[in-house]
């Protein structure tokens, strides 16, 4: 099953998306948001946001485990250019074009992933893990309580001696 995600008019330019979907693709979904959350570009923010939906997506469309989800594919595509004048000498005016992306993301399952997965889930203990509750720590608290009815005698005793 594939799930997929696409960002559409996104600022930031298609070359420099490609080189960012180009380090993740081929990894799985978890080890890709490790990775892009360590590159310091604008594209690696709008990935990181698309690969998660996609998982979103896997999950709630698909039921989809989010550990056996491998970045199969992607791509990124040119969008529409905003055109901006940059004022140079004498009166004149230089174009400049501020480029946007259409970017796609698609996950897919992986069998090896699954079943490592299904390995990892199988060798978990069931119950409760940490710390032995010891009997000091499970009995009540006597001491709070002890203190709480000093200050109610304390008050008593005040109130009889005004009278």
């Amino acid at each position: 099953m594939e799930a997929r995600a696409v960002g559409r008019y996104l600022r930031v330019t298609p070359r420099k998306a490609r080189l960012v979907l180009d380090a993740v693709k081929g990894k799985s979904a978890n080890q890709a948001l490790a990775i892009l959350k360590f590159i310091p570009n604008e594209a690696a923010r709008y990935i990181e946001r698309l690969i998660a939906s996609a998982i979103a997506n896997a999950e709630h469309n698909y039921s989809l485990d989010r550990d056996t989800l491998r970045l199969t594919g992607g791509y990124v595509d040119t969008g529409p250019s905003l055109k901006r004048i940059q004022p140079r000498a004498m009166g004149r005016a230089y174009r400049i074009l501020r480029r946007t992306s259409h970017i796609t993301v698609v996950l897919s399952e992986d069998e090896k992933l699954r079943a490592e997965a299904t390995k990892a889930k199988a060798r978990k203990p069931a119950g409760r893990r940490g710390r032995k509750q010891t009997a000091e720590a499970t009995a009540p608290k006597t001491r709070r309580a002890s203190k709480q009815g000093a200050e109610a005698k304390s008050s008593q005793t005040s109130n009889k001696a005004e009278e």
